[in-house]
């Protein structure tokens, strides 16, 4: 099941995303699973960045997720009007920013809000490294650019675990460039991992928007996919 729901036909579906729960094949198919297994009843929580529960749903499972769904969208998304030339994310901190793999996430939140072309940059310590446990960075090495990597995981048959982190750093990267800023990764490592490696956020932020012109726009997102913004539709 995991398999299948992390697939690479499954992962590039547009919809595939974060705050998509109708028409994302990820949601609907688990709805789908729900349905035949027969769940009684469902409770879900809400809570804010000190943690502390916001809301409690509770009840049949596909109404109670939708309510629970829409105050999340309220409470812990953010609207903007247009996507940005640079955004500054996160993976929350510890422990979440713990290795690559994870913050793939806070790249993702970024994402949402990216325009074509511009540059994200990421901040997350990676403790625990790219990690060497797992296949994502093997995976990672056995392309060279994001664009190979996608083009070997969307190949007939091939199928490795952790390919769906890949995939989803790889389809990021084609859209923007993408720095790491990591006290426990060498400049080697996150190259080898396609990255752009950053000594010092300010300056590599600032040369972004001094690239982009007069104009160019900045958004942060200070707890990475914590809070999820997205293009006004």
């Amino acid at each position: 099941t995991i398999i299948q729901l992390h697939g690479a036909r499954v992962l590039s579906d547009p919809n595939s995303t974060w705050g998509v729960t109708e028409g994302n094949p990820v949601h609907d198919a688990i709805r789908e699973i729900a349905r035949h297994t027969g769940v009684d009843f469902s409770i879900d929580v809400t809570i804010n960045s000190d943690h502390q529960i916001t809301g409690v749903f509770a009840g049949e499972l596909f109404e109670e997720h939708f309510q629970a769904c829409k105050f999340a969208k309220k409470t812990a998304m953010r609207a903007v009007p247009e996507p940005f030339d640079v955004v500054v994310t996160t993976n929350s901190g510890y422990p979440l920013d713990l290795n690559l793999y994870q913050s793939v996430k806070g790249m993702s939140a970024a994402a949402r809000v990216i325009r074509e072309g511009g540059t994200i940059v990421c901040a997350a310590e990676c403790w625990d490294g790219i990690p060497e446990q797992g296949e994502y960075k093997q995976i990672l090495a056995s392309g060279s650019s994001p664009a190979h990597l996608l083009e070997m995981i969307n190949s007939p048959g091939y199928e490795r675990h952790d390919q769906w982190q890949v995939q989803l750093q790889a389809q990021i990267q084609l859209k923007a460039k993408v720095f790491l800023k990591s006290s426990h990764l060498e400049d080697a490592q996150v190259r080898a991992s396609h990255l752009e490696p950053t000594l010092d956020i300010e300056e590599t932020v600032g040369e972004a928007l001094d690239r982009y012109g007069p104009e160019s726009t900045l958004c942060v997102l200070p707890q990475g996919p914590q809070t999820i913004p997205y293009v006004q539709g």
